[in-house]
């Protein structure tokens, strides 16, 4: 008898590929796809974004001769997931969304209706590895360390890895799309998703004031000096250049040189509506020490993590060396951008240790 296996398919080509990966290997795939929001619309047909997604996944499902269901998960998205968003950007956090998504919505609610079909096993088609050691689940690095996505998924619990599959965390995105035209997928060369999980790429801006109104306030050099003007600290984030184009008024020219000087934002402060700005390269805008709340680690404890990490705090970026020291991370080169409630994900080698919330 086929081993089951309950697969989210987007309509996009990895979870495509994974489709196909699994069959091969002689599972007895059941496809579902997931409508979690409703509210993005494609610009050009008018069409909501996931009736087209959907269609995608239906071409590739009656390809493969796999059936598909459709889930409706967008009540509790919008609770769990956009109106927590909504809450921290209120009070001037960054938070990340993704995250939120996968541990709240994607493998919790796909485990369950997985359950109740009779089906123990949920595949996704994210770039990451699982591996069982010591009868312990392991979450580790894609091998394409340019589309790792274990950064979104290092509050994944072992009963989550437990009973999940990551067929193509050993493939890069190239071998993906040709194993896709080799099989004539028609989304074989499909862009990839950007921007907020289930939303799409949106001008978080726009996107937030549809629910915080704008609240002007001074934005002030390092010396205490205004130099500008914002209109609301939560619609934008540590390390983002300010300047027009961004939506900020600021003085940019050196007044003795005469030049153009890229600013930051360095610090906000929710208490008092202010925006603190520094210059390129200046002090107040890098730094060493990273104060971690809400800890969750994947197979270990914390009184056994390793003294020495790698650390990512951001999405594929770069993985920076540094010392554990309590509830903080010590790096070894201080560096810019570390933004409050945004995820700081610990890594020993390939093997994602788990991680936290960035605190300020």
């Amino acid at each position: 008898m086929k081993k089951k296996v309950l697969l989210a398919m987007s309509g996009g080509v990895d979870s495509s590929v994974a489709a196909l990966l699994l069959k091969k290997k002689g599972y007895g795939v059941h496809g579902v796809f997931m409508k979690n929001w409703s509210d993005t619309k494609n610009k050009i047909t008018g069409q909501c974004a996931w009736v087209e997604e959907r269609e995608h996944a239906i071409k590739i499902a009656t390809k493969l001769g796999i059936p598909l269901i459709t889930l409706d998960f967008e009540k509790q998205y919008k609770k769990l997931v956009v109106d927590e968003m909504f809450k921290k950007y209120r009070k001037g956090i960054t938070p990340n969304p993704d995250i939120d998504c996968n541990e709240k919505i994607k493998f919790p609610l796909l485990i369950e209706a997985a359950k109740k079909i009779g089906i123990s096993m949920i595949a996704t088609g994210h770039y990451a590895r699982i591996k069982k050691k010591k009868g312990k689940y392991q979450l580790h690095r894609a091998k394409d360390e340019s589309k790792d996505q274990s950064y979104f998924l290092y509050r994944q619990s072992q009963d989550d890895l437990k009973h999940t599959l990551f067929p193509i965390g050993n493939l890069s995105k190239k071998k993906v799309r040709k194993i896709a035209k080799k099989n004539n997928f028609q989304n074989y060369n499909k862009k990839g998703t950007v921007g907020i999980c289930f939303i799409g790429k949106v001008n978080l801006k726009d996107f937030l004031s549809k629910k915080i109104k704008p609240k002007k306030g001074k934005i002030i050099d390092p010396e205490g000096n205004q130099i500008g003007t914002h209109d609301g600290i939560y619609y934008y984030t540590i390390g983002q250049r300010l300047g027009p184009r961004y939506g900020f008024e600021i003085k940019r020219q050196d007044p003795k040189t005469k030049r153009m000087i890229k600013w930051y934002v360095a610090k906000k402060d929710s208490k008092k509506n202010l925006i603190i700005a520094a210059p390129e390269n200046h002090p107040l805008l890098y730094k060493k020490e990273i104060k971690i709340i809400d800890w969750h680690l994947i197979d270990i404890q914390k009184k056994d993590l390793p003294k020495r990490v790698l650390v990512r705090i951001r999405q594929v970026g770069e993985l920076l060396p540094g010392t554990i020291k309590g509830n903080k991370v010590i790096l070894d080169k201080a560096i810019t951008g570390i933004s409050e409630g945004q995820a700081i994900v610990l890594y020993k080698k390939t093997k994602c240790l788990g991680g936290g919330v960035i605190s300020s």
